[in-house]
């Protein structure tokens, strides 16, 4: 439980977040709640969010972890990252998060050995990012991609299977929010998003 958040459950409501028409995001609530779901998260577990955009995840994550845990979050974007810096202090996890601009893959070659990785996309530095992220990662540790692309998930897949990962998994989530107009509840379908994640060997 965190300032603004009082519940150790994933799912803080989308406006909740400070945003920025210059970021996209945050990441929707319920693809919010699946990512973090299938990171299998602990207690004091270290998680890198590569490419953190409004710091959603980040926030998510650092209060599944906890204090003794701690979350590295890297974005390219200098508005991304003053974003999710605000964000982490909108919800008081500071001491679990180190936030820094950088762009992957480079960026992730300086961070520690990690429990768990987020990538929000990737663009065409994706499969460098994985192999990156496949040595950063520990043994038995968790890979979660989050693509709106098909191109994206379907290198994302390709890429764990030349990398041996084991329990390959791949759900397409697609959500509608309802919203009220004069005559009842209307639902919004918002775009689906493929979240691919794996377990290192």
């Amino acid at each position: 439980m965190t300032k603004n958040w009082a519940y150790k459950t994933p799912g803080i409501p989308d406006e909740a977040f400070n945003q920025s028409d210059a970021v996209p995001g945050p990441t929707k609530e319920e693809i919010r709640i699946v990512t973090i779901a299938k990171a299998h998260l602990n207690e004091g577990a270290v998680v890198i969010d590569v490419g953190c955009g409004t710091g959603g995840l980040t926030v998510e994550a650092a209060i599944q972890v906890g204090t003794k845990g701690k979350v590295y979050a890297i974005d390219e974007d200098p508005v991304a990252v003053d974003l999710t810096k605000s964000n982490v202090g909108k919800f008081g996890v500071e001491n679990t998060t180190i936030i820094t601009r950088g762009k992957a893959p480079e960026a992730l070659l300086t961070l520690p050995s990690a429990d768990a990785v987020f990538i929000g996309g990737g663009g065409l530095a994706l499969r460098a990012t994985i192999q990156t992220v496949h040595y950063k990662l520990k043994t038995g540790g968790r890979i979660v991609i989050n693509a709106i692309l098909l191109e994206t998930a379907t290198t994302a897949i390709a890429e764990l299977r030349a990398l041996g990962y084991r329990d390959i998994d791949v759900a397409d989530i697609s959500v509608a929010k309802g919203k009220q107009i004069n005559s009842g509840t209307m639902m919004m379908a918002r775009n689906p998003v493929t979240i691919v994640s794996a377990t290192k060997l």
